[in-house]
C-alpha cells in the first residue's frame, strides 16, 4: 500500500509518501511547502495543490492520510487552516485518492505513546522508527506521523473487522 500523507498549514505543508510492503515501512519522499509571507493566500494554495498533485502523479498512492482540524486559536487561524486542507484534499480527490483524516492527539499517541508528545518527541521517534539517517523538518515529521496512524489504524483487528462487516 502506498499512501500520501499531508500536515496542512498554509505556510508550511509537510508531506510524505510511505510504501508499506508487509510489514516493512518505507518513506519515499518528505518535504515542505514553504510559502513565504509575500505571497498571497491564493498563491499559497495553488503552491500546495500543486505539489501534492506533483507527489501523486510521481509516486501513485491510493490514499491520503491527513489531520483533521480539532483545535485552534481562532476562527481566522481556522479558516486558513481548512483552505489548506480543501487544497490538499482536491488534489487527491481529483486523482482518485481515498480520504482518512486523523486529529492530532491521536497521531502523536500512534508514534511517541501520549497524545501531548511535542514536535521534537514526534520528530525523533520517526527518524528511530524508519531508519532514517536525518531528521526531517518538524512539518514533514508530522506528515510521516499521520501516514504511519494511518498505515496501523487499517491494519488494526477493529479496522479488518469493520472492513469485512461493509463488504
Amino acid at each position: 500500500m502506498r499512501i500520501l500523507a499531508v500536515d496542512p498549514s498554509l505556510r508550511g505543508t509537510g508531506f510524505a509518501v510511505l510504501d508499506e510492503q508487509g510489514k516493512k515501512v518505507r518513506c519515499l519522499e518528505y518535504s515542505v511547502v514553504k510559502n513565504p509571507p509575500s505571497l498571497s493566500q491564493e498563491g499559497c494554495l495553488m503552491a500546495i495543490y500543486e505539489a501534492l498533485g506533483n507527489a501523486i502523479e510521481r509516486h501513485h498512492p491510493t490514499a491520503l492520510a491527513i489531520e483533521k482540524v480539532i483545535y485552534v486559536q481562532s476562527y481566522a487561524t481556522a479558516i486558513v487552516l481548512g483552505a489548506a486542507r480543501g487544497a490538499a484534499v482536491l488534489a487527491a480527490a481529483q486523482r482518485g485518492l481515498s480520504i482518512h483524516e486523523y486529529p492530532p492527539k491521536r497521531v502523536k499517541q500512534a508514534v511517541v505513546g501520549r497524545g501531548a508528545a511535542s514536535k521534537d518527541q514526534v520528530a525523533f521517534m520517526i527518524r528511530a522508527l524508519l531508519g532514517l539517517t536525518e531528521t526531517p523538518p518538524s512539518d514533514a515529521a508530522d506528515a510521516i506521523a499521520i501516514g504511519l496512524t494511518h498505515l496501523r489504524t487499517i491494519a488494526s483487528p477493529v479496522a479488518i473487522v469493520t472492513a469485512t462487516i461493509k463488504k
